[in-house]
């Protein structure tokens, strides 16, 4: 025997993330209640539902300067700890967009800046999974150059951010001192050892 979802209720209503309750029956037979949260807008959309993992967000790794030696970062405050962390530009994909033109609109509008996206393979645009153990949320990667002079002019009125565009001092420094999201942490490692000719290295 093996554990079981028997039900699930909607228990929010909101525009961006909804609180699910998942009744279960675990492998030795014993009852429970899991909380999850989703994007989905209904029990129906749900990963768990769909089995098919639908990219909500897209994470953008951009490269800026003509000697490819920043990394385009965000400082942004976030509720869910009350201070500020780094971050690389993101956004929730929309109905029938691309991974590529999703990350565009939505460096533009966090940053100001243009986004060039490179053609990779499809495995680095997988979908995955940010926090699997409170959420089915999951994002695609998108990588590629950025261009153009820094704005806040696409900033929503909740949106309180700092474009940083750091260089492998900086990258170094953030990464010892500041909070930092899992992803954007590990693609910083990267970035802290690419060549001066590729700093998309490993995405051969």
């Amino acid at each position: 025997m093996s554990n079981q979802i028997l039900s699930v209720e909607k228990k929010t209503d909101n525009r961006f993330l909804n609180m699910y309750d998942l009744h279960y029956e675990n492998k030795v037979g014993k009852r429970g209640l899991y909380h999850v949260a989703s994007r989905a807008k209904s029990v129906e959309d749900m990963k768990l539902t769909t089995k098919k993992n639908r990219p909500d967000g897209v994470i953008i790794y951009s490269i800026y300067g003509e000697k490819k030696d920043r990394m385009v970062l965000v400082r942004q405050y976030r509720f869910s700890i009350d201070d500020y962390i780094y971050e690389l530009p993101a956004g929730l994909v929309d109905e029938g967009e691309t991974y590529a033109a999703a990350g565009a609109r939505e460096l533009k509008e966090e940053t100001g800046l243009d986004f060039h996206p490179l053609e990779v393979d499809k495995m680095f645009h997988k979908p995955f999974f940010t926090t699997v153990g409170m959420t089915d949320e999951s994002c695609a990667t998108v990588y590629g150059y950025a261009t153009g002079t820094v704005s806040k002019d696409g900033l929503e009125d909740n949106e309180e951010l700092e474009v940083v565009l750091a260089d492998r001092t900086e990258v170094a420094r953030i990464l010892k001192e500041e909070n930092v999201s899992m992803n954007c942490g590990y693609l910083m490692m990267h970035f802290l050892h690419h060549t001066e000719e590729d700093p998309f290295y490993f995405l051969e």
